[in-house]
């Protein structure tokens, strides 16, 4: 029986000071790296999607080609669900160019591109859409405050 424990305690102390062993040295592997190689490898350029300062700048022409493109494309998807198209239409354009200016704020020249050449609409400019229609409509309808008068 104490041969058992005897053995079982000095494979237990040669697997302590094997994993400690290998701690250590992997520690001095990883602290021993080489700062040269960095600097004079050239850094790796990382594409940031939300950066735009090197993107190529939209002209007023292209801004103005997209705010009443948009606009016009704007009012008549959402007269062709109307029902009094007279009536809607004055209030629809009203919104639709709000939201078309509040678009064109921070528009970038790929999403003009996409939208007036390719006739395609990027993601970026669904999200743009979403928040502009929240920020405009907003405004033309303030939300009902609640009544917290206990009357009934």
């Amino acid at each position: 029986m104490k041969t058992r424990i005897i053995k079982k305690s000095i494979i237990t102390k040669n697997a302590l000071f094997a994993a400690l062993t290998g701690i250590v040295i992997a520690l001095a592997v990883i602290g021993c790296s080489d700062d040269k190689a960095e600097k004079t490898a050239p850094a790796k350029v990382v594409h940031n999607p939300f950066d735009h300062s090197h993107e190529v700048e939209v002209t007023d022409v292209q801004k103005h080609k997209f705010e009443h493109d948009f606009s016009a494309q704007c009012v008549d998807r959402e007269l062709k669900n109307s029902v009094n198209k007279e009536n809607d239409e004055k209030r629809i354009s009203e919104s639709c160019m709000c939201i078309a200016k509040y678009m064109m704020k921070d528009l970038t020249a790929q999403e003009a591109e996409k939208f007036m050449t390719e006739h395609e609409n990027p993601q970026s400019l669904r999200i743009k859409y979403e928040s502009a229609g929240y920020h405009c409509l907003q405004e033309k309808v303030p939300p009902r405050e609640p009544d917290f008068s206990r009357q009934q």
